[in-house]
């Protein structure tokens, strides 16, 4: 410190900054290198969603100036009866689906984990329907599930089983595209499980079996307990992802659909909350109140994942203070 800094510190008065466009002009090429990400957020992503919000409060076909309507869209929206339609639809689907996945996913997740020969093979092919387009798997659930020609009832009437009318009815619709998602995800969240298993420590399993505790008591006792981080985190994306499913939907009912390709099929069984945006905003041009619907379908999904994790979390806290 020279003796002029030592001066003007001893009399109160603070020399002077280092100027700070000098470290920007310093630094350019790190602000540089992250910019690009920024920019495509900006222009992609943070500006259609105000845009969004801005939207849902006018009314607007496309074409001309928007008028602007205040709340009226939320008010028609909280009273629209084929709105909280979709919402139940959306639901039904979540849980036959969702459970049944998971269920799946988990016993998938402990017989990969005790596989000693083609192991990764097996991971491979499980995780193969992620990759896979999910039209085309819809078109091909299509194919399986029709009434007339399709392999289900093929199947059942080979068992003298009667058929089941699958794309004709609301719940066989629900049904079809559960069937779908449950096979579309199973080998995914097959794998989170995996990894989860195999981060439990093996000496805990060699106490347990030191203690008598066999290969299902040890599954029960040991394994899920000591997963439940990882099945918390699966179940709260599979909400995010399971209120929001969209193609799975419009493919499979668009061909069964009378009036309009986008009405989710018979007595509207496969209309879901985003399908129902996507009909009123691209169908029917009512931007803003497909905006609304947005917006609407945005809120119940933050509530659905905030009551996912309080359901399976809740229970740990509740077990760690007992």
């Amino acid at each position: 410190m020279t003796s002029a800094t030592r001066v003007m510190t001893a009399s109160g008065v603070r020399p002077s900054a280092r100027p700070r466009g000098r470290g920007l002009i310093r630094h350019w090429p790190m602000y540089a290198a992250i910019a690009p990400f920024f920019l495509l957020f900006l222009g992609f992503g943070l500006f259609p969603t105000v845009y969004s919000l801005v939207l849902s409060f006018q009314d607007w076909n496309g074409l001309g100036a928007a008028k602007w309507t205040g709340i009226d869209n939320y008010t028609r929206l909280f009273t629209d009866p084929t709105f909280w339609l979709s919402v139940r639809n959306t639901f039904v689907i979540f849980v036959l689906s969702t459970f049944p996945m998971l269920i799946i996913a988990v016993a998938v997740a402990a017989m990969l984990n005790n596989a000693v020969r083609f192991s990764t093979a097996f991971r491979i092919a499980y995780f193969v329907p992620n990759i896979t387009s999910v039209v085309a798997m819809a078109v091909l659930f299509g194919s399986i599930f029709g009434e007339n020609f399709g392999l289900a009832n093929a199947a059942l009437h080979s068992l003298g089983l009667p058929g089941v009318q699958w794309l004709s009815t609301p719940f066989g619709i629900q049904l079809t595209i559960s069937i779908l998602i449950t096979y579309q995800w199973t080998g995914y969240n097959a794998i989170i499980f995996l990894a989860g298993m195999q981060s439990i420590g093996s000496e805990v399993y060699e106490a347990a079996k030191l203690d008598g505790a066999g290969p299902i008591r040890s599954f029960f006792s040991i394994t899920l307990p000591l997963l439940r981080p990882t099945i918390i985190f699966v179940l709260v994306v599979s909400t995010v992802t399971g209120m929001q499913s969209f193609t799975e939907a419009q493919v499979l009912t668009a061909s069964s659909s009378t009036t309009n390709p986008n009405s989710g099929g018979a007595g509207q069984g496969g209309l879901t909350m985003v399908l129902y945006f996507y009909q009123q905003a691209f169908s029917y041009n009512r931007f803003g109140y497909g905006a609304a619907i947005a917006w609407g379908v945005f809120l119940i999904v933050v509530i659905f994942t905030i009551i996912s994790w309080r359901f399976t979390a809740g229970k740990k806290e509740d077990k760690a203070r007992a």
